[in-house]
């Protein structure tokens, strides 16, 4: 499979060249095949030269040539991309911090110790709840720029889920909305997904803001009642009972 994958990305990289035609549904599938997996490699930000260093590597490998390098390299994939995690979760932070400075000093807004800026746009009235509580939420997810990654008001369905199952600045955000309450969670990444991101939807070191409406507390549903055992024959029944 994960040859496939690679000889897809090849294949993706070297298309423009070719400009082939779609004609038959293979054609298509394939090609499909190979924007699928670009979507997925998009995480590691590879420069136009770093892309030709792949192809080169593939299209050698099809021509049945000896590899320049030894099988240690495979080894050196791991540390490569993590590098360039590093480099690209450190961009997206520095992009952000304007966009957090503003977000600190609008009115209403509260930037708590853990860097989550939290501003209530509607009063709930009902209860708060706790880490260990299920809520029903609506939410609707952006970056930065405005663009949506994620929401379930577009899908037009609550979601329901653990306060605590969740990330860092949901958990802390939400347990300071009351029920029927909206807010804007603007969180940096350190309390989001960190600087591994959410591949592919979610880069590394990206702030997200979240408009939360905390519909409901999930009270945990009662385990049914088990019934009653049957009463055991008393003795003198029993024995009117084998007489008949």
């Amino acid at each position: 499979m994960k040859k496939i994958l690679l000889a897809a990305f090849a294949l993706a990289l070297l298309a423009p060249a070719f400009a082939q035609e779609l004609k038959t549904e293979d054609d298509k599938t394939l090609y499909y095949l190979g924007r699928m997996v670009s979507r997925n490699l998009k995480q590691f930000n590879l420069t136009p030269e770093e892309g030709k260093m792949v192809v080169l590597g593939f299209s050698e490998s099809l021509e049945g040539k000896d590899s320049r390098v030894s099988d240690d390299y495979g080894q050196k994939i791991g540390e490569f991309v993590s590098k360039k995690q590093e480099a690209m979760a450190a961009e997206e932070k520095a992009k952000a911090k304007p966009f957090l400075d503003k977000a600190a000093k609008e009115k209403g807004a509260k930037k708590t110790k853990s860097g989550l800026i939290y501003k209530e746009t509607k009063k709930g009235k009902g209860a708060s709840p706790k880490a260990d509580d299920m809520v029903k939420v609506h939410y609707h997810g952006t970056f930065t720029d405005g663009k949506v990654f994620d929401s379930s008001v577009e899908r037009k369905q609550p979601a329901e889920f653990p306060l605590g199952a969740v990330i860092p600045c949901w958990t802390e955000g939400v347990q300071m909305m009351k029920v029927g309450g909206k807010a804007t969670l603007t969180c940096p990444s350190d309390i989001a997904y960190g600087d591994e991101g959410r591949p592919p939807f979610i880069p590394g070191g990206a702030t997200l803001i979240f408009e939360v409406e905390l519909l409901d507390i999930v009270k945990p549903e009662k385990p049914e009642a088990a019934p009653a055992p049957a009463k055991k024959a008393e003795p003198a029944q029993e024995k009117k009972e084998e007489k008949k």
